[in-house]
């Protein structure tokens, strides 16, 4: 059988010296984080900041995530406080994204920024993304592997569809781990959560030992994931629904319809974060099967609940 996935190489030292070589020459490539595999490029270059937004057809007034190794590489950008510090000793590396006020000298691409005096950084968990961070002398901007809006990649296979011959590179790093975005934090002014993940607000809480808030609304846009049509199978969908519909496609949670003929379960056991795994993976074959329509059941509100319910409301924005 042919291969038809010549861009996608597992990891190895000659993949990961390829890799380097490639990022080196401002070129994008497609890199597994534990969240979702993302576009790889350098945040300190012109050239390699502007591939990224053309390649994902990425509107410039959404900021990219900057990802860094650890603390040391990442204070010459950013303007650290205590409440970072804490967070950080205590949830990195990991799914937690930092706005922090950027420093004047910094090297960041105002294209990354948005033009904003804010960053968002990460310190992502994931052995092939670390190898390469661990080989270089500049963060990489990262936003997820798909095209503006559309739904993250959390295969190697999905990326390379996605963008086919685009992407040179893109190293198989297994499915992602998580299979949803990182938390977003806003620590630059007012303390607030940008973009809920599986960091929850109440661990969060707990760690600065004061209430910090999901907002709904991200008016300034100051992290990614806040545009309102977002996530999205490009189907039109209706979450919260308690029974499925005609021929339509209906995301089950639970055990409640297991053998409905046009059901796709989140997870059997009701597992919230098998859920969150498994959510986009069963938004593209829903898609790839030419479903017209998406219903989904009602998911709990609750720990890595709310951003699955996020990231459903941010997927049904389409008319």
């Amino acid at each position: 059988m042919k291969n038809i996935y010549l861009n996608i190489f597992s990891f190895n030292k000659n993949t990961l010296n390829k890799t380097i070589k490639c990022l080196k020459k401002n070129n994008i490539v497609g890199l597994p984080t534990e969240t979702v595999y993302g576009l790889a490029g350098n945040a300190y270059s012109k050239i390699a900041t502007k591939k990224i937004f053309k390649i994902k057809n990425r509107p410039k007034i959404n900021p990219l995530i900057v990802h860094y190794l650890n603390i040391n590489n990442a204070k010459k950008d950013v303007v650290l406080n205590k409440s970072f510090l804490k967070l950080y000793k205590k949830f990195c590396p990991g799914p937690l994204t930092f706005i922090l006020k950027k420093k004047l000298n910094s090297k960041i691409r105002s294209e990354v920024t948005a033009k904003l005096d804010t960053v968002a950084i990460r310190f992502p968990n994931h052995k092939v993304i670390r190898s390469v961070l661990k080989k270089i002398d500049f963060p990489l901007a990262i936003p997820s592997a798909n095209i503006s809006s559309g739904i993250s990649p959390v295969t190697a296979k999905d990326v390379s569809e996605e963008f086919n011959k685009k992407i040179k590179i893109i190293i198989d790093g297994g499915k992602a781990k998580i299979g949803i975005e990182s938390t977003v934090i806003d620590l630059s002014k007012k303390f607030k959560i940008l973009r809920p993940g599986v960091i929850s607000p109440k661990e969060i809480s707990l760690i600065l030992k004061k209430k910090i808030t999901l907002i709904n609304k991200n008016i300034s846009i100051k992290s990614p994931g806040a545009l309102k049509k977002h996530y999205s199978p490009g189907l039109p969908m209706k979450i919260n629904q308690n029974k499925p519909f005609g021929k339509h496609a209906f995301i089950t949670f639970g055990s409640k319809f297991n053998n409905f003929e046009h059901s796709f379960n989140l997870s059997k056991k009701s597992s919230l974060k098998e859920a969150a795994s498994n959510l986009y993976s069963i938004f593209r074959k829903i898609k790839k099967l030419n479903y017209k329509k998406i219903y989904v059941i009602k998911i709990p509100n609750r720990n890595i609940g709310i951003a699955i319910n996020d990231r459903l409301d941010h997927a049904k924005n389409i008319k």
